[in-house]
């Protein structure tokens, strides 16, 4: 095998499946929040917000910042070789590039965790008076910046499922459900902030990040089927 057929080879070959494993393995990790339910956290998840789970002086902090950074470390590079390996269609470039934001901003957000969470003059983790108390602090932005991120991400796969056809079916299918799942609880945190009382706003946001783990690993799908769809075309 010359050296241009091994290269087009692990190309067509074993990049997709690495990345398939990739993304599955972080839609698994950034899913560690989970782990409140088994771990001693004594988080209330109908009010809670996930950044406090890995705020600065919680237990079992390194856990769920653990998670953050192996999915960070896993999409960036599968992001890049979605770039490489895959025709450059735009919205397809957008939602890789996305993909990679996504992953730096994730890294942000385990290099600037809540800090005062439960400080002297500042709202104690549980206390949810004052909506999104966390909101003042720098980690507010990186957590922002994640969210956008990643919506851009999903969107611009979804509309290039719909636009390219018959490229990224499973998108078009099982990933279309996901996005519609997030968007609604998206919507439900939204409305919930501009309104007196308290609504579940830690369910609403477990809910959408579990969305958004669940396309991650439906995208991991549609690497191999677009792969295989490649090759099977020539």
């Amino acid at each position: 095998m010359t050296d241009s057929r091994e290269v087009a080879w692990r190309r067509q070959r074993v990049v997709p499946w690495c990345m398939a494993v990739a993304l599955a393995l972080a839609g698994l990790c950034y899913s560690s929040w989970v782990l409140e339910f088994v771990l001693p956290v004594h988080a209330d998840p109908v009010n809670s917000f996930l950044s406090e789970l890995d705020a600065e002086g919680k237990p079992y902090r390194w856990v769920f910042a653990t998670g953050d950074k192996v999915t960070a470390a896993l999409l960036i590079p599968t992001a890049l070789a979605g770039l490489w390996i895959f025709p450059r269609r735009r919205l397809t470039t957008i939602g890789w590039v996305a993909l990679l934001c996504f992953g730096a901003a994730t890294i942000a957000d385990v290099l600037l965790p809540l800090s005062d969470c439960g400080s002297p003059g500042a709202p104690p983790c549980g206390d949810h008076s004052a909506l999104f108390p966390q909101l003042h602090q720098p980690h507010a932005m990186t957590s922002t910046l994640a969210v956008t991120s990643i919506a851009v991400a999903v969107f611009a796969f979804s509309l290039a499922a719909f636009r390219y056809r018959p490229h990224w079916r499973v998108l078009r299918e099982l990933g279309l459900a996901f996005l519609l799942i997030g968007a609604l609880a998206t919507v439900w945190m939204l409305v919930a902030d501009n309104l007196s009382g308290d609504y579940a706003l830690g369910i609403a946001q477990r809910i959408q990040v579990g969305a958004m783990s669940l396309w991650l690993g439906t995208l991991g799908i549609a690497v191999l089927r677009e792969a295989r769809d490649a090759m099977l075309s020539r």
